[in-house]
């Protein structure tokens, strides 16, 4: 057997419902990966299982730097190395694996094979070269930073801006061959035996079969060796162990109800399938339903602000099936760990909204954010504190579909705001110096601006006048393929600021993940926050649970509330960030702590788009989520890559005239954005 790498590993067991230590072997000639109960039982030949793996997908898991994942055959293989420098060395073995045998031609029958290994070897050479040239290019920061002199400085500064362009257009160039690499070998591609290969039957390995198709799967996920009578050195058609299921993880597959729809027709061609009759391969997605997003959240005040339907998850899986192909293709441009700020995603996966927006679910119960101000005692402050932020996070998708939202522009601008319950505006007075002056000061109001192109950071501000109480923030986002799922971390903080009482709440964000996304994606938070109060002396630890592939519940929560140099939390709260979460006090009282299904969502009012000025995001994304609506993906497409080019011009012309960028509300101060003209300042200069 020529293997190419081989040692111990441990194996999810879902009938032991734990880890069992295994020998492994990689084939890289066969595109195997074998396993047996001992080296000595691989010696002798008796192999306990195996993963084919033509076509799969390595994941890892961004908070466990031991396991990894092989998905194939729609199914979900689990493995824990013995550390992560152990883990790194599995991954590049079963990358360069998975890569030869996936990219092999099809149509092996009519002899003719044009090698691909030569192109192949040269792209990854050159990706490996991009990467040290990256590396090096952070040489140039240290000797900036070092460099006393002006015009040797200056000279550095030139020389690392041309290299910045070199870097991008070569990065551009690796893009395209990857794409045309993957169009003369689609990822998707259908398993063609080679002739070396020995041929049970003529059940492609990727074959997959939608419900009630009318056709039969195999007699089982995974082929017993019961069922196969193999030699170690024979390639068996399918990945089989030694008992049913107790290898992998189905849930998420079987749970979203959907498969991957793809069959094989007489002639052993792939065509996709559609809900149409029409048995048209390509088809445009319903996103009536299913991106019914950005253009939801505004509400009434009929003449003055918009008014949209509330958002829909129906038909959002039939859209992200019938793109597989597509994403399949987009993984096809990116590498474990590849930072995917420059990633084009398709178009048919964005909501139709922009970030800026989406940052305004923070305040989806505005009455629970003015109440901090309204707490007597400290203490209450803090509870109530959490209270808010705990009830922020569920807001921002009633779908249960991930979906990415718009890329916000440089400068873009989004304002709302958020009428109080049993509150009038009617005769009330208006908020002349506000960030939203067209309201009252019983309004909570709210504004977002994209500081930062690159890194893309956004900060935003809220305000209650009357009640005295301000948020200001900034994120930075910054996101990570992980194999089948999507990170994204985002980096900054923000500050609750009760100015009666002259508290600031600093706080941090969970980091957002989007799982299976070559079926049908959902959203998870996790990583660990915090909530300070440097006067009182009050903290929170609140830690989002990621959801472990063996057992567990998605979107749990927990934390705990610290008074001032206790080691010991007096309250602890536990549940779902998007369901019921229970607190438990030290004076031994339990209680609902916040129950988001009954929380009604205050509807945020947006003006209409006539009213707002040309850099707001509704007025900039228009076209994009007009045509979204429609269905029209080509025209939402190319207004997107319009609004896209003239940054990208506005940006050159800035760079030409040597003209610096001046961002319109908000301003850096030390690692923070803040906002010009906060509550805090008004006030202080309303004293005086």
């Amino acid at each position: 057997m020529a293997s190419i790498m081989e040692g111990p590993l441990s194996k999810w067991t879902n009938v032991m419902k734990g880890w069992q230590y295994r020998w492994f072997v990689l084939d890289y000639n066969a595109g195997l990966l074998s396993y047996y109960t001992s080296k000595d039982k691989m010696m002798r030949g008796s192999r306990r299982g195996c993963v084919r793996l033509r076509g799969a997908v390595i994941g890892i898991d961004d908070e466990d730097d031991s396991t990894f994942t092989i998905t194939v055959d729609q199914k979900t293989f689990h493995f824990q190395a013995r550390d992560a420098d152990e883990r790194e060395k599995w991954i590049h073995a079963l990358e360069e694996t998975i890569l030869r045998h996936t990219l092999q031609l099809q149509g092996l029958d009519s002899g003719f094979v044009p090698s691909v290994q030569d192109f192949d070897k040269k792209l990854t050479e050159a990706d490996a070269y991009l990467q040290i040239l990256i590396e090096q290019l952070k040489l140039f920061d240290d000797k900036l930073q070092n460099c006393k002199d002006d015009e040797q400085r200056k000279k550095i500064e030139t020389l690392k801006e041309t290299t910045n362009s070199m870097v991008e257009s070569i990065k551009h160039c690796i893009v395209l061959l990857q794409i045309a690499k993957s169009t003369i070998n689609p990822v998707d591609a259908i398993y063609q035996p080679s002739p070396l290969e020995p041929v049970i039957n003529t059940m492609p390995t990727q074959t997959v079969l939608p419900p009630g198709s009318g056709h039969s799967p195999p007699s089982s996920s995974l082929t017993s060796p019961s069922h196969v009578n193999l030699s170690p050195n024979t390639v068996p058609e399918f990945s089989y162990s030694s008992s049913e299921d107790e290898f992998y993880d189905a849930d998420e597959f079987h749970q979203s109800g959907s498969s991957p729809k793809c069959l094989i027709d007489s002639s052993g061609s792939a065509s996709a399938l559609t809900h149409s009759s029409s048995g048209n391969s390509l088809k445009r997605p319903d996103t009536t339903e299913s991106l019914n997003s950005s253009m939801s959240n505004g509400t009434s005040d009929a003449d003055l602000f918009d008014s949209h339907d509330d958002r829909d998850d129906e038909g959002e899986a039939g859209s992200v099936e019938e793109h597989k192909s597509v994403i399949m293709h987009l993984l096809s441009q990116v590498r474990l760990g590849m930072d995917l700020t420059k990633v084009v995603l398709p178009t048919f996966i964005l909501e139709r909204r922009s970030l800026l927006e989406m940052y305004a679910d923070f305040f989806a119960h505005p009455d629970l954010f003015v109440s901090i101000s309204d707490q007597k005692d400290a203490r209450d402050r803090m509870v109530q504190v959490v209270k808010w932020y705990l009830s922020a996070f569920h807001a921002g998708r009633k779908g249960s579909v991930a979906k990415k939202p718009y890329n916000p522009i440089l400068g873009e601008i989004f304002q709302c705001h958020w009428t109080l319950p049993n509150d009038t505006e009617e005769n009330a007075e208006l908020v002349s110096e506000g960030p939203v002056p067209w309201v009252s000061k019983n309004c909570v109001t709210f504004v977002a601006e994209q500081v930062s192109h690159h890194p893309p950071i956004s900060a935003f501000y809220a305000e209650c006048f009357n009640k005295k109480i301000q948020f200001n923030a900034h994120i930075w986002t910054k996101s990570k393929f992980l194999g089948m799922s999507i990170g994204v971390h985002n980096i900054g903080q923000g500050c609750v600021s009760c100015l009666d009482y002259d508290e600031h709440y600093i706080l941090t964000f969970p980091n957002g993940y989007g799982r299976s996304i070559l079926t049908v994606p959902w959203v998870e938070l996790g990583g660990e926050c915090n909530i300070n109060c440097s006067k009182t002396g009050y903290s929170a630890n609140i830690v989002f649970h990621t959801k472990p592939f063996y057992g567990g519940k998605k979107h749990r929560i927990t934390a705990e509330i610290f008074s001032p140099n206790d080691k010991k939390s007096f309250c602890s709260v536990e549940g779902e960030w998007n369901g019921v979460m229970y607190a438990k006090y030290a004076t031994g009282e339990n209680a609902v702590f916040i129950d988001t299904k009954k929380l009604p969502i205050i509807k945020k009012k947006v003006r209409k788009l006539e009213d707002q000025n040309e850099y707001e995001s509704r007025c900039l994304w228009k076209d994009v989520t007009f045509n979204l609506k429609i269905r029209d993906i080509d025209a939402a497409t190319e207004a997107k890559h319009r609004l896209e080019e003239r940054q990208r011009a506005e940006a050159r012309e800035r760079k030409e005239k040597e003209i610096q960028w001046e961002t319109r509300l908000f301003h850096e101060d030390g690692e923070c954005w803040v906002y010009d003209e906060p509550l805090l300042k008004r006030l202080g200069a309303a004293k005086h």
